[in-house]
């Protein structure tokens, strides 16, 4: 199958140029986007002219990465953790294969303080804090981006300035100009790979002449996931096959956007992902039998209007309600005492605001109400619920040479219990009421060279699994205290047009501080609790690259490459032997690099990433070192234009292909200790937009 699959698209690439169109041979594979210049004007509607993205990165006053479409397939991205893998500070804890769960952690900042909005809503965990981004699609993905600390971009709501660090997943929408219509177009993908792998995916959009856009997306992936690794005991070595690792997974989306005039819209999204999974256990020398299962469900719906008026004022009103369940069995548990299932809910509103006076000045005011509830089948539960309170006022200053950005959030939260046992006091987790301040600065020294500052004083509250779970959570805990600072520069050359040469570099050294970190202690055996006794901190270094230089005849070369050294270091008690140890899963470098070349023909990427060793626990203990890793990897793909432009530029009847060869050095590795990541294997996927 992977040879019939290259060779047919090696025969595609020789036809006829009066059967197929040459031009834009290397397009986005899927749904495809607007041969333009990415503008920010309907999310930043601050903005007053369009900007390209590489000079709205470089004139940020803290570090901010973003990822489009086309980028990731240059880069050879076949997933979330893959694209995950090209933005720099990040470390990613992924228990393999495409149903493994994967989280991240941002400048040694722990997966409970990254934020991760959807379509500028934020998503929402509050029974673990951590958000698993294995649900979420590249082929419904428009952009992703990471902003480490409080950017320029003010216009934003109270919860998205709550967080060290925001990744941001904004999905694919149909581009079209105010009042134009168009008959309903649809995209069919299809993609096979190895180990059982399949993903079928069909979107359908719809225009019509009143501004309104409709668009549905559904996609299935199922996958065996039981691909081979070598175990090592001493000397002995021995080929085993991963085990109880099935993945039945379903997503879909209705989506709408309402261009009700030029300065009013509408956005809406329902949402629902279902995924029926076993858990692969951790392996041993002689055994890795596992039988736990755990099916994830996630419904939730949300609504955002703006409306901007000509004399600098931007209202805009943002709400959700959300519902997931997690519903896990042991089945080696003949008593099922360890079965449990769990309902989180979320009511969520936001208004925010921003005046621009039309000179340098803007000012953003946003008030955010949240509800979180929770409820499980455990008799030893009770039913937490918190209202959180947030409020934040910012302020920009903006030249061309000079930006300064400043805010202050200000965070309240009440707790609540329900569902007490007889007897117990009617008391929930201690309230809180906070104020965060954050700066930043971005200064141009030379033309195409930027200077950039930043701080952002930020907390994390206790999640409900730390405060309330049975013989483990503790009500007094404090929230987790966190300190950034970054100095940066950036540079920036070119980039006229989408195509046209550019280079652009960035380094940015930071300190980062935790302090009252959250830690399980045991108390005896059978009695774990949450304390605050753990202090933080982290040294580091984020470098990015990207090159790209168009030659005659229709080709384009491109590279890009990050890198991050980080020394996230345990200071909680300088009389302790593990005082200045790198906290776990910490790898001291991280870094990907990626090359490119588009062409009429067939499209070519290679690319690969690696993290240096890593300790699973603070100790360091012997035996508790995983080894670093490079991976290699490779991709080709071809767009056949079959038919002409319509509907005011969009293209119809497009054929694209493309072969992804992953990790062809067959490296064996693992992320999480214990847990194998798959060795070589292929994906094949043909998509078909009408």
């Amino acid at each position: 199958m992977l040879i019939r699959g290259f060779s047919l698209l090696m025969a595609l690439a020789c036809l006829s140029p009066a059967v197929v169109q040459r031009a834009d041979a290397c397009g986005v594979w899927g749904t495809a986007q607007p041969d333009t210049i990415v503008t920010r004007e309907r999310e930043l509607p601050e903005l007053t002219v369009s900007e390209h993205r590489h000079e709205q990165a470089q004139r940020s006053t803290a570090p901010q990465h973003l990822l489009m479409r086309d980028d990731l397939l240059r880069m050879g991205a076949t997933d979330m953790a893959d694209a995950l893998h090209r933005l720099p500070g990040i470390t990613l804890r992924d228990y393999g294969g495409a149903g493994g769960m994967k989280t991240v952690s941002v400048r040694g900042f722990g997966a409970k303080h990254t934020g991760v909005s959807y379509d500028g809503v934020p998503l929402g965990e509050c029974q673990t804090g951590e958000i698993d981004l294995s649900r979420y699609s590249l082929d419904n993905l428009a952009a992703l981006q990471l902003s480490v600390g409080d950017n320029d971009h003010i216009f934003i709501t109270a919860r998205q300035a709550s967080t060290p660090a925001l990744l941001s997943i904004d999905t694919s929408s149909p581009a079209f100009a105010l009042g134009q219509g168009g008959s309903p177009m649809l995209t069919a993908q299809l993609r096979l790979g190895s180990f059982g792998y399949a993903n079928p995916m069909l979107r359908v959009e719809h225009r019509t002449a009143g501004g309104l856009a409709l668009w549905g997306v559904g996609e299935y992936v199922y996958a065996e996931n039981d691909y081979p690794f070598k175990l090592r005991n001493v000397s002995v070595v021995t080929t085993e096959r991963r085990s109880n690792s099935r993945m039945n997974q379903g997503h879909g989306e209705l989506n709408m956007r309402w261009d009700i005039d030029e300065h009013t819209w509408l956005n809406g999204k329902l949402y629902y992902y279902d995924n029926d999974r076993q858990l692969p256990g951790i392996v041993h020398y002689y055994t890795s039998i596992s039988s736990e299962t755990l099916r994830e469900r996630n419904a939730f719906g949300q609504m955002a209007v703006q409306r901007r008026w000509k004399n600098g004022l931007s209202l805009k009103l943002t709400a959700k309600a959300n519902w997931m369940a997690s519903l896990y069995d042991d089945g080696m548990s003949s008593s099922q005492i360890q079965d449990a299932d769990y309902w989180q809910r979320e009511y969520y509103v936001s208004l925010a605001s921003l005046y621009a006076t039309g000179g340098p000045w803007a000012f953003n005011y946003s008030a955010d109400y949240t509800l979180n509830n929770l409820n499980s089948t455990l008799s030893t539960d009770t039913w937490p619920l918190r209202h959180s309170i947030l409020q934040t006022a910012a302020t920009r200053y903006q030249t061309e040479r000079l930006t300064v950005t400043a805010r202050l959030l200000h965070s309240v939260y009440v707790n609540e219990e329900r569902n007490i046992p007889p007897g117990a006091p009617d008391t929930g987790a201690k309230n809180r009421n906070r104020l965060s301040p954050s700066l930043g600065l971005s200064a141009q020294l030379l033309k195409g060279l930027r200077l950039r500052a930043s701080y952002k004083d930020i907390f994390r509250m206790p999640t409900f699994n730390e405060s309330y779970y049975f013989h483990y959570g503790s009500r007094t805990l404090e929230p987790e205290q966190t300190t950034q600072l970054n100095l940066g520069l950036t540079y920036t050359n070119g980039y006229e047009t989408a195509n046209d040469r550019g280079l652009t570099l960035s380094a940015d050294a930071y300190y980062n501080k935790v302090k009252d970190m959250i830690v399980a202690v045991p108390f005896n055996m059978f009695v774990w609790r949450c304390v605050n006794v753990g202090k933080v901190r982290a040294l580091g270094l984020d470098v990015t690259a990207r090159w790209q230089q168009p030659i005659a005849g229709g080709h384009l070369l491109g590279a890009s490459a990050n890198y991050s050294m980080q020394h996230v270091q345990n200071r909680t008690n300088p009389e302790s032997p593990y005082y200045n140890h790198q906290i776990a899963y910490m790898p001291v470098s991280s870094g990907g690099v990626s090359v490119s070349w588009e062409n009429p023909w067939i499209c070519l990427s290679v690319h690969g990433e690696g993290i240096s060793s890593r300790w699973t626990n603070n100790e360091h203990l012997d035996g508790t070192l995983i080894d670093g890793y490079w991976e290699m990897g490779a991709t080709a793909w071809r767009t056949l234009r079959l038919g002409r432009k319509q509907n005011g530029g969009q293209r119809r009847n497009e054929l694209t292909l493309r072969f992804d060869l992953k990790n062809f050095l067959d490296k064996q590795y693992e992320i999480v200790g214990a847990y194998p990541m798959p060795g070589r294997s292929w994906q094949l996927t043909v998509a078909w937009r009408l």
